[in-house]
């Protein structure tokens, strides 16, 4: 059986960023805490308990001789992190770039006068962050799934800034509603095409094979899309977490099986998975 990769698959920028550096902090021989996990593939975030990296839901559950807190690729509220400071603890900034810049973005937008339209999902971390950034800075915020998401009501000026997993198509539409109503927002350019060169991938290599695997976290929203993807175009699609999930009879009768993986899933998840699929 043929195992193919898909072209852009795994660890984002961000990602690798951030494992590179929680590692770096274990290294060192100390123990540390993420302010929730570091991203979101629950197999990764077991590993790095097992090294030392604990995981605190809050500021509160930071305890012990631990002084080290890890901010998780989605980045925090400025709150969080000026408490982090506050109490003492040296920060370990993890945030992916990407975040950084749309956090920025937001907080511009809301200086600069404007009424802040956040395009994301309302209870993801990301954007929860970019929501207090603004609010920070003195912004009126809305947070919007999609164009019919967008309230009555809205007055110039108006700032647009996207979730950095959101696509463009989605960003186009609410920009395209916003137009019709009278209003012409200023957008902040804050999508990550590591998100869409995977899905693109992705599809173009289920058009080709009798079977498609794709590996990353049950809880990780572009994984779940990429899944999504794959199974509307190859009926036998699998979404696992890790190797352990592969059978054999699950790829009776393929000549071709196609591997994919989230923007959080680690190029070891990814061999050892391919390692596994070519054993059968």
């Amino acid at each position: 059986m043929e195992v193919v990769r898909a072209s852009k698959a795994g660890a984002c920028y961000g990602v690798q960023r951030a494992l590179d550096m929680a590692h770096g902090v274990l290294a060192e021989g100390s123990c540390a805490y993420t302010l929730g996990p570091l991203i979101h593939n629950p197999l990764v975030v077991e590993e790095l308990e097992q090294r030392g990296a604990r995981v605190a839901k809050n500021l509160d559950e930071v305890q012990g001789e631990c002084a080290t807190v890890i901010i998780r690729s989605h980045g925090v509220t400025p709150q969080v992190r000026d408490a982090v400071l506050e109490r003492g603890y040296q920060l370990v900034d993890a945030t992916c770039p990407h975040v950084a810049r749309a956090q920025q973005g937001a907080a511009e937008l809301a200086e600069a006068g404007c009424r802040v339209v956040i395009l994301g999902e309302a209870d993801h971390p990301e954007v929860e962050g970019l929501r207090a950034y603004a609010e920070e800075a003195g912004g009126k915020v809305d947070v919007v799934g999609g164009p019919d998401d967008i309230p009555d009501g809205l007055y110039a000026p108006i700032g647009v800034v996207a979730q950095t997993t959101q696509t463009r198509e989605n960003l186009e539409a609410v920009l395209a509603e916003l137009n019709a109503r009278g209003l012409d927002p200023i957008v902040k350019k804050t999508i990550c095409y590591a998100t869409r060169q995977r899905q693109d991938a992705a599809a173009e290599l289920a058009s080709r094979v009798d079977a498609m695997v794709v590996i990353g976290g049950r809880n990780s929203s572009n994984t779940t899309r990429l899944a999504e993807i794959c199974e509307a175009t190859c009926s036998r699609s699998f979404h696992i977490e890790s190797a352990d999930e592969l059978k054999a009879e699950m790829f009776a009768g393929c000549e071709t099986v196609g591997v994919t993986a989230g923007a959080s899933t680690p190029d070891s998840h990814i061999n050892a998975v391919e390692e596994v699929l070519r054993s059968f």
